[in-house]
């Protein structure tokens, strides 16, 4: 044997420590080891063959110890580079957790409260103005009754229902997927469309039935022609119109690069906003996020992009002691007509200029302060009439592009299918990051790419809606589209269900109905009332 030859003096294994430490540091930082260079003090050929021989078995064990830690610790390594998952920050995991509850709990909703009412809706919810999906009517429909939810969300909305498989048509694209059959609803702002349409990520324990998106993608969906869809999706809105795109976006809907950063948490679209700056021009404006520290400010405040929220939300204080100061107050205080607010995302700086923040119209600004518990900010409909931002659910840890629109782009009205050279992520550079929020560049691929370009419905620039079918044969539904929901659901009538799915759900389900029940609230969040009548 080698080993033979050698004596473990105590200088030697101090050696031997020393190599498998580099090695094992080389081999974490993804670094070759090069072979120790001869003995400069002694100059002795032997030692100088051991230190050849022990460098490149310790460098062995080395990378061989790393991969097998890697793997049982593979939970841990994804908290490390991805800081809203990260359990020694607690502080900030606590405020992804808040943007995300306010963007899942209908970030869409804030209103204006009406004085001297304790009364949390100033109309009903209208079922008759809504088309209900009448499941006697589908051949290919199974009910999953005991799978039954409870949604409640940030103004005191309440959906009720159970979980149905069938044939679900989006776009070019339809697979048979779960979605949620939905009994109940006590909210108006439902009035007049059919359901909801969340293309959020999944969550980790979730009793909701699988997002549309990964359950037409999945490739164990044999009923599914969308199995080579690209896990990702574009949107971008325009004054009257909108657009989403399945499998990647059209290059023509851009004006410029499209520039990638990872999101800071597996579970949702949330990036970390350095600065929010407020002002007739960049270099005069005032600070919104007067961060306490470097560090603090290195993270930025959480902030999902959703298109579910109408409006730019921003911080109503000082986010639990790490802001200097209170960012909606100094907003309110300098408020200005033709005014931008500037953000920072990954060392790149996106302007929200005054005609996408403000109303005309309506002459009202669309900006608001963040509900109570909320630390961060929602970034809303107001940056999507400025930007295309795409959204790549392909690895395991989302990433999100944004570039500029192209104002010369007209939406399609009717969906259409094609196949596109497009630009794309920089995975290898992005995966390189753990928790700094740095923007990268897209990289040119010429492999073409299914984008299907669905037409959005724009009510006002600050609700969305997309037509989908459900059933066999398919029934047409307009429902509201969330990027920051994982909800996908349509209503129909409880009293109209079979009486083997009735028998099913649970008594409450028909003694309490959600339409009439008594809604009382501290009111709702109110948009600031400046600049109008």
């Amino acid at each position: 044997s080698v080993l033979r030859h050698f004596a473990f003096t105590p200088r030697l294994t101090r050696m031997l420590r020393t190599l498998l430490g580099v090695a094992l540091l080389g081999a974490a930082c993804g670094v070759v080891v090069p072979a120790h260079r001869a003995d400069e003090e002694t100059g002795a050929e032997s030692r100088q063959d051991a230190t050849t021989y022990f460098a490149g078995q310790a460098s062995s064990l080395g990378v061989k110890s790393l991969e097998d830690y890697r793997s049982k610790h593979a939970d841990q390594f994804a908290r490390d580079a991805l800081p809203c998952d990260d359990e020694t920050n607690p502080s900030f995991k606590m405020q992804c957790a808040s943007v995300s509850r306010a963007a899942r709990m209908g970030g869409r909703k804030f209103k204006v409260a009406g004085k001297g009412s304790n009364q949390l809706f100033s109309e009903s919810f209208r079922p008759e103005d809504s088309r209900h999906f009448d499941v006697s009517k589908s051949s290919t429909f199974s009910a999953e009754a005991k799978k039954t939810f409870d949604l409640h969300y940030a103004d005191g909305s309440h959906l009720r229902g159970f979980t149905g498989q069938d044939q679900v048509t989006m776009g070019d694209y339809n697979a048979h997927a779960p979605f949620g059959v939905i009994t109940d609803c006590n909210s108006p702002d439902f009035n007049g469309v059919d359901g909801i349409l969340g293309f959020g990520l999944p969550r980790p324990g979730s009793e909701m039935p699988t997002p549309i998106l990964f359950a037409m993608t999945d490739p164990g969906n044999t009923n599914s022609n969308a199995q080579s869809l690209k896990r990702k999706f574009s949107f971008f809105s325009t004054d009257d119109a909108a657009e989403v795109q399945l499998g990647g976006y059209d290059p023509d809907t851009t004006q410029g690069t499209m520039w990638y950063t990872p999101a800071l948490s597996r579970n949702d679209f949330i990036v970390g906003v350095n600065s929010l700056k407020f002002g007739q021009s960049h270099g005069s404006s005032v600070e919104l996020l007067a961060f306490k520290s470097e560090t603090q400010r290195k993270f930025g405040a959480p902030s999902i992009m959703d298109s579910g929220t109408s409006c730019l939300v921003i911080p109503a204080d000082h986010m639990q002691g790490q802001l200097s100061n209170v960012p909606w107050d100094d907003f309110a205080r300098n408020w200005g007509k033709e005014k931008s607010f500037w953000l920072e995302i990954g060392e790149k700086t996106w302007e929200i200029p005054f005609s996408s923040w403000y109303l005309a119209d309506t002459e009202q600004t669309c900006v608001q302060p963040s509900p109570e518990g909320m630390q961060g900010l929602l970034v809303g409909d107001v940056f999507f009439r400025e930007y295309v931002v795409e959204f790549d659910m392909t690895d395991s840890r989302p990433i999100i592009g944004i570039a500029p629109l192209n104002k010369q782009y007209t939406p399609v009205t009717k969906n259409q299918l094609a196949n596109y050279e497009l630009h794309q992520a920089p995975k290898a550079k992005l995966s390189l990051l753990k928790g700094e929020e740095v923007m990268y560049p897209a990289e040119h691929s010429e492999t073409l790419t299914a984008v299907d370009r669905i037409p959005i419905v724009n009510q006002k620039g600050t609700q969305y809606f997309m037509d989908v079918s459900v059933g066999t044969p398919a029934q047409p539904f307009t429902v509201i589209f969330d990027t920051g929901s994982t909800v996908f659901g349509v209503f129909s009538y409880k009293d109209k269900l079979p009486d083997t799915i009735k028998k099913e759900l649970p008594g409450y389900y028909f003694s309490q109905n959600l339409k009439t029940l008594a809604q009382s609230s501290g009111g709702p969040v109110a948009a600031l009332q400046v600049g109008g009548s």
